[in-house]
């Protein structure tokens, strides 16, 4: 409730004087700020003629109910005069991005998006993903949309072409072929398995195809699968031959366009006060993907004013992030100032822009494409629980993620001091619990209680199959425990070169209260305590539980089962009444396996050879 004093005091001040102030606005270009009692910016715009524009906020008449109560607010108007109006622009978009105005169109998009980034000058260049300044040499690949584009794309890459994605320090040291070797999603030039003229061969095919040239690359691997089977060297001709079936069947699912220069395509669709607008990335005709925004305070926009400042705040904030703006852009309805904005994207890009609403053939398809997914999306946002996707959202905010997540996964151990180890992999995604995903994983060959060796071991498991392209990957990675099973699943990861995937790791708190729950990042070693309400920690805390209760049934089912199966049932040749005969003799499973080859060979029945193989099962 609010202090009757400061209502009494607010009352008193006096109403914004508005015919006053307009009989002295001047009528050049320029941005203004209206400001509330306390000071606070609540709107800024800009105009070609100022006193034109804000004297329309003022009419008696047609105001829509937002632009009511938003001048019911009005205290003081800011005015700051500009050259041109694209000046005007350019400030406004600062000043917004800034200020984060209570009833502007905001759109959060401030970060610098990822590029795949080549090291053409070593002997062996380097795939790996990049975000911010390119500074190093080589040779730059992008935008993508989003990290999860570029890692599907490196993950897409490693099985068409084998060039290293691994790190520098990683490559280095290595005196045997890593796991991506064994799974043919590299050529271990580290150990000197291929050469340097095949890897070349690679690297260029793999620049040919990032540059969307895979028609020249599909006709370049014809001519070698004929000749390596004219020299009767099948195996290398099968290669060729999957690399063209692979390459054939990209061509079918990505679209690849006639297209020869860059282009994004933006559509719109606005239902029940919310909007959401899709980008596409088109580069070289290559779809690099798709990217979903929901501006802040769309409600009672229209769709030209939603994609007027969309548009100018995306490309313009892009400056700073180090985004490309392409040459053509096109859209899925006119909007205000499309003229405009047309100029200003040109004077900063340095190169001609259009955007264009109007389009035929291969265009239009896009534009279609578009518009499809958008209304995908916002039916997705308005059907899904609120809970679950503020959830979802507030991880990402938490963890300083790139994009909202997808999809969690988190794994647990259980076990008896040792005894039927299990590992849990339980997965998340925006609609809750996705059970079908589940994994359990019976862990053996390890020193009974450790945690660290199970952990190690459920996590190769699960992801040397996502490697093999068997499976998906997840956004993050949730691991039940501290540095030491944080460090496992890092150099599970490591080892298989998926380092794109975020780990954290989560702890029980003093007294094992869910209130003093510790997070640990990864990359830091950091430890962080996110608030007791915080929507973040109890999806945390949800899917840990669940990991938790997945392993524990696992567990308990698998020691029930083995402690009905004697250990003897498993030795071949020791038939149901030579057991029997050994639990009397010796009174018990416990003393058979504590005596020796001899003793056991004096029982009837049982052999050298079986006294040894009876041993030997017990002792290793």
């Amino acid at each position: 409730m609010s202090d009757p004093q400061s209502q009494e005091q607010n009352s008193s001040k006096p109403a914004f004087d508005a015919e006053h102030f307009l009989q002295e606005l001047t009528s050049k270009p320029g941005v203004y700020q209206m400001l509330d009692a306390s000071g606070i910016v609540i709107y800024v715009g800009k105009a070609k003629n100022l006193k034109k524009r804000v004297s329309s906020y003022f009419r008696k008449t047609g105001q829509t109910p937002k632009t009511q109560v938003m001048v019911s607010q009005i205290a003081y108007i800011e005015i700051l005069v500009t050259h041109t109006e694209s000046e005007a622009l350019l400030l406004e978009n600062n000043l917004i991005k800034n200020l984060k105005p209570r009833y502007n169109i905001l759109l959060r998009d401030d970060k610098s998006y990822p590029y795949i980034f080549l090291s053409d000058q070593d002997t062996f260049p380097r795939l790996a993903f990049h975000r911010g300044a390119r500074k190093k040499k080589g040779r730059y690949f992008g935008p993508f949309p989003n990290g999860h584009s570029v890692k599907s794309s490196l993950n897409l890459l490693q099985k068409l072409f084998p060039v290293r994605q691994c790190e520098d320090s990683f490559y280095k040291n290595r005196s045997r072929a890593c796991l991506q070797y064994q799974i043919k999603r590299c050529s271990a030039p580290c150990v000197g398995l291929v050469s340097e003229a095949d890897y070349a061969e690679d690297v260029r095919h793999t620049i040919l195809f990032l540059e969307g040239k895979s028609n020249q690359v599909i006709d370049e691997l014809i001519k070698r699968m004929d000749e390596a089977a004219a020299q009767l060297e099948y195996e290398k001709a099968a290669i060729y031959r999957d690399q063209i079936v692979s390459l054939r069947r990209l061509q079918e699912t990505q679209y690849v366009s006639n297209e020869k220069g860059d282009l994004d395509v933006i559509a719109i669709e606005y239902q029940q006060g919310i909007a959401c607008i899709q980008v596409f990335f088109i580069r070289d005709g290559l779809n690099l993907g798709n990217k979903s925004f929901f501006p802040k305070n769309a409600r009672h926009q229209t769709v030209s004013e939603l994609l007027s400042a969309f548009i100018a705040q995306f490309y313009l904030s892009s400056l700073k992030t180090d985004r490309l703006i392409p040459s053509l852009i096109l859209v899925s309805h006119p909007f205000e100032e499309q003229a405009l904005i047309e100029t200003v994207l040109k004077e900063q890009s340095g190169h001609k822009v259009e955007i264009r609403d109007k389009v035929r053939g291969e265009r239009l398809r896009w534009l279609q494409m578009a518009q499809a997914n958008a209304q995908m999306a916002l039916l997705s946002r308005l059907s899904n629980k609120a809970s679950v996707v503020e959830r979802f959202e507030e991880l990402q905010n938490a963890l300083n993620m790139d994009t909202v997540p997808q999809r969690l996964e988190c794994f647990d151990i259980s076990h008896s001091s040792g005894e039927a180890t299990v590992a849990s992999c339980v997965v998340f995604d925006q609609s809750g619990p996705l059970k079908s995903d589940y994994r359990r994983f019976n862990i053996d060959n390890i020193t009974p209680g450790d945690d660290y060796a199970a952990m190690y071991q459920a996590l190769t498991r699960r992801y040397i199959r996502v490697a093999k392209g068997e499976g998906k990957l997840p956004d993050l990675l949730v691991i039940d425990g501290g540095k030491g099973q944080v460090k496992q699943a890092r150099d599970v990861l490591e080892e298989l070169q998926l380092n794109s995937v975020r780990i954290i790791g989560i702890t029980k708190g003093e007294g094992r209260k869910a209130e003093h729950d510790t997070l640990l990042l990864s990359e830091t070693n950091e430890k962080v305590i996110l608030p007791s309400n915080s929507k973040a920690m109890h999806l945390l805390q949800h899917i840990r539980d669940e990991a938790h209760r997945f392993a524990i049934t696992g567990h308990k089912t698998r020691r029930a089962k083995a402690r009905k199966t004697s250990q003897l049932e498993k030795i071949s040749g020791l038939g149901p009444k030579r057991r029997q005969e050994l639990l009397k003799q010796f009174g018990g499973l416990q003393e058979v396996a504590r005596v020796g080859v001899e003793d056991l060979a004096k029982i009837k029945g049982i052999s050298k050879s079986l006294a040894q193989k009876i041993y030997d099962h017990f002792h290793g």
